[in-house]
């Protein structure tokens, strides 16, 4: 039986273990913290959004981004720092504003996200998982014009990819989720998706990640990833063991058969003394979670939102209120921003005054792996700058893979990715059209 470690168990790596015990492999999971879910997944939106596809890098984004350079509030921040790599992923993220990567890379993140939802509803269907999930769609709702405006063209782009995203009137937006009744005379109008859903993405990591212990998988807490030890340079490159330590130990070597690197943006630094450029960079997301009022539950939204404006995404957990959104590129650094946070809870309060419990937020922050295209890199490493479509077999890694740069859909696209990546591992094509790094087009 081929031993595969899978390095990191944040919601894509316990995902990715699941799938690849299911397909018969040993599975070792190593993690430097104390248990699954507790960095990017544990916090975060709660959304399975294929609706909210349209990439971060677009015609419209470079004058935004300019426009918000100066407001420390502002839902995108850019930090000038003496940075070679921030600067490199900044112009690579640039030449993916062009209209036709744009319109590309939408492509990309609708069609993964379509196969990772139909992913996560078959899981749920074949197995007792709980996770405060909602299955009541997502609405996109707008306050600006131009907003609204920006988003008629994807919006169709989406429905003639399968995505069933579809304008709707005021009237019915305020009659399928009644805590936008107040602000309904300040909506310009709304996009609604039937089939996207939301629940707690830290509770279904940890529950999964229990589950995959009674299967057999393996888990390694509290163990750093110091290294991995390869012949890079060899006619065909390969990894024989990494260095770990576990907590109050000494450094020492753990071989496996395969391993698969699923550890957002802290993939990079690991990968880079192989030669392995990836092109991801950290962006610093923040979210702040809220009791919903108990003498007015109605007032809070049960039906997942998107506030283009503002770009925030907000989800019921049960009886709290989960809002995240905006972006801070300034490294990894991990600090709160209370401006940004305080931002967020005045826009809640503007949308719903009575339906949460302000004083009660409880901020977090955590480091979203972003590719320039936004789209996620899955397959095979291989040396040199890491890019979709490569097909230099030569430089190819045959036992390192990769699964990571999930950006800010990382629990939208866990159950597709780790679906796809065990395929690719079987030497079987994953029935999604994806273009997937390292692997030859078929």
């Amino acid at each position: 039986m081929s031993h595969i470690a899978v390095l990191g168990a944040g919601v894509v790596g316990v995902t990715t273990a699941w799938y690849l015990q299911k397909a018969g492999y040993k599975v070792t999971v190593i993690e430097r913290e104390s248990a699954a879910g507790m960095q990017t997944s544990f916090a975060n939106g709660g959304q399975i959004s294929v609706s909210h596809a349209t990439p971060w890098a677009n015609p419209k984004a470079p004058l935004k981004a300019l426009k918000w350079l100066f407001r420390e509030d502002a839902p995108l921040l850019y930090r000038l720092r003496a940075d070679k790599a921030q600067l490199k992923w900044a112009m690579q993220f640039l030449a993916e504003c062009r209209a036709d990567r744009a319109d590309a890379n939408l492509v990309q993140m609708v069609n993964l996200g379509l196969y990772s939802r139909a992913a996560l509803q078959q899981l749920r269907r074949n197995i007792d998982i709980e996770y405060e999930q909602q299955t009541r769609g997502i609405m996109h709702f707008y306050t600006s014009q131009s907003e609204f405006d920006d988003a008629v063209a994807p919006t169709e782009r989406m429905q003639e990819l399968g995505c069933e995203r579809y304008f709707i009137d005021i009237n019915t937006a305020a009659s399928l989720e009644p805590a936008l009744y107040p602000i309904a005379h300040k909506l310009i109008g709304a996009t609604y998706t039937s089939r996207d859903e939301s629940g707690n993405a830290h509770l279904f990591t940890q529950r999964l990640a229990t589950k995959c212990e009674q299967a057999g998988v393996n888990f390694l807490y509290d163990t750093e990833i110091l290294a991995l030890n390869a012949d890079a340079h060899s006619n065909h490159p390969h990894v024989h063991s990494i260095t770990v330590r576990p907590a109050g130990e000494n450094a020492q070597t753990f071989s496996a058969d395969s391993f698969v690197i699923a550890l957002g943006s802290y993939s990079v630094p690991l990968l880079k003394p192989l030669d392995i450029h990836l092109p991801i960079f950290p962006a610093k997301g923040y979210s702040a979670t809220y009791r919903v009022n108990p003498r007015a539950p109605h007032l809070a939204p049960f039906i997942s939102l998107i506030d283009d404006e503002y770009k925030l995404v907000m989800s019921r957990l049960g009886d709290k209120l989960r809002v995240a959104g905006t972006a801070e590129f300034n490294g990894y650094n991990m600090d709160l921003n209370m401006t940004r946070c305080k931002a967020i809870t005045e826009r809640v309060q503007q949308i719903f005054p009575k339906g949460i419990i302000a004083n009660s937020a409880e901020y977090w922050t955590g480091l979203r792996p972003m590719t320039p295209s936004n789209v996620p890199l899955i397959g095979r490493a291989h040396l040199g700058q890491v890019r979709h479509g490569s097909q230099n077999s030569e430089a190819t890694f045959d036992n390192l893979w990769l699964n990571t740069g999930h950006g800010t859909l990382g629990w939208t696209h866990a159950c597709g990715s780790a679906k796809a990546i065990s395929l690719l591992m079987q030497n079987e094509k994953p029935k999604v059209k994806f273009d997937f790094v390292g692997i030859n087009r078929r």
